[in-house]
């Protein structure tokens, strides 16, 4: 599986370890940024990873800022995303089985590494249950294509 990563300077250090976490796992990584802690904007790298989800280049994507409210407005803006912020394994499964989010948001000032290490675990593993759930996203891509560019 193909992910992109990205993080405003809050979230920089959830990243990094995020990165070598998945790195051993085998997982292919785009860094979309951001590479310090310095202060930058949360929605340039919010962008970034969305529209390499959006765009298929990569399969899935895990964005890291704060809070992650940022991030999860930010992913939400393009056209094609379902970026779930989750604080607990539940959240994190529940996203992946009914709404088949795309993208992962994570806090950084509220959820420590080892929760986000079992969270990011739980979302890449649980897949899509479909059924029921399967119509409701697609009333979503359908309101997407009749009203977003």
């Amino acid at each position: 599986m193909r992910l992109a990563i990205g993080s405003d300077h809050a979230g920089f250090e959830l990243k990094e370890y995020i990165k070598r976490v998945l790195a051993i796992k085998g997982y292919t990584l785009i860094d979309a940024g951001t590479d310090t802690n310095n202060s930058v904007d949360y929605s340039d790298f919010g962008f970034k990873v969305a529209n390499l989800v959006s765009g298929g280049e990569v399969d899935r994507g895990i964005l890291i800022c704060g809070t992650g409210v940022g991030m999860s407005i930010v992913a939400n803006k393009v056209k094609g995303i379902r970026a779930s912020l989750a604080f607990d394994l539940y959240t994190a499964m529940q996203s992946r089985k009914h709404i088949d989010a795309n993208i992962l948001v994570l806090g950084a000032r509220v959820t420590g590494q080892g929760l986000a290490e079992e969270i990011v675990d739980v979302w890449l593993n649980t897949p899509f249950e479909g059924g029921r759930h399967e119509k409701r996203v697609e009333k979503i891509m359908q309101f997407e294509a009749e009203h977003l560019k």
